[in-house]
């Protein structure tokens, strides 16, 4: 169904993809052994970072072993990239000798660039403007613990960042109403709140903008927070912790205004004390660690459907 697609976006998959996604999830989660490990044998896949990475890094490296593949691992700097050749020559040889590409960079438009050059599927490992397998893992995540995904409530509190603007384009393809708390000046981008909004028409549901992140987390099924200090925002950090603190901290209190079996979620590396606190990250009603471990699940499901 997904063989040789590009996963540049949330938004290039259908509803039908994207369920169809979450099943595959679940019934490979439960699979091992050998016949696990045939899947993607004789396969390799190259992964390119410009910018550090844990989660992306090892669970698409544990993916694709765990699928009986091989994996590259390479860094910007070491490649002729950072000598000037182009993202478009880079493409044709990386197609020469790979199956399919993971990149993780400063510009969507590096990603656009390779997936426009190369022949072999592209998969977006995290760009400025999209975190696609973040949040589709998170959807996921939210599926396992809730049992369902249809009306649910996400607050999403802080930043409008790449992550929140994945989930709502997934949310709102889902099902699932999704509120974003935000300073202003800080909102998601124009464009990803007019495709999710579209996409919530059809799906039946809502994507809301407001300042108060009390008023937000209201009878919340998720709440979701993310650093307000992104990659390459660190000349930033004073000015955005004037911002955003103390008001966009999710704290037990801003927790507590959400459902009785509300979870938070934040796909980390959180920074302890600043968009969330201790009490929160590490409580009850956490399932950040359930969210990293299923990076693994759905960057397997990723790669064996894409590949075939």
């Amino acid at each position: 169904m997904l063989e040789g697609k590009d996963v540049l976006t949330l938004q290039n998959f259908s509803t039908d993809e994207l369920w169809f996604l979450l099943q595959k999830c679940k019934q490979l989660k439960r699979r091992e052994g050998r016949s696990l490990r045939q899947l993607l044998r004789g396969k390799t896949l190259a992964m390119i970072f410009e910018i550090p990475s844990t989660r992306t890094r090892i669970s698409f490296e544990a993916a694709m072993k765990q699928l009986g593949g091989d994996v590259i691992t390479l860094e910007w700097k070491n490649l002729q990239l950072s000598r000037g050749e182009s993202l478009e020559d880079t493409a044709k040889i990386l197609e020469l000798y790979v199956d399919i590409v993971v990149a993780r960079v400063t510009k969507h438009e590096y990603l656009q660039r390779l997936a426009n050059s190369a022949e072999i599927p592209i998969i977006n490992g995290m760009s400025e403007r999209f975190h696609p397998c973040q949040a589709l893992s998170d959807i996921f995540s939210i599926w396992e613990k809730k049992g369902e995904i249809q009306g649910l409530k996400l607050t999403w509190v802080g930043d409008g960042n790449n992550v929140c603007s994945s989930l709502i384009l997934g949310c709102s393809r889902l099902g699932i109403d999704m509120i974003v708390a935000c300073p202003k000046g800080y909102e998601p981008e124009e464009t990803v709140l007019q495709w999710g909004k579209n996409n919530a028409k059809e799906s039946g549901s809502k994507i809301e903008l407001v300042r108060d992140p009390k008023i937000a987390a209201r009878d919340a099924d998720i709440i979701y927070t993310d650093t307000f200090i992104s990659t390459g925002m660190e000349k930033e950090k004073r000015e955005r912790e004037k911002i955003f603190l103390p008001r966009y901290q999710v704290t037990q209190h801003i927790l507590e205004l959400g459902k009785k079996d509300v979870i938070f979620m934040h796909c980390l590396p959180a920074h302890r004390g600043e968009e969330v606190t201790h009490e929160v990250l590490d409580g009850p009603s956490s399932i950040v660690w359930d969210q990293a471990e299923n990076r693994l699940h759905t960057q397997k499901t990723l790669l064996s459907e894409i590949l075939g």
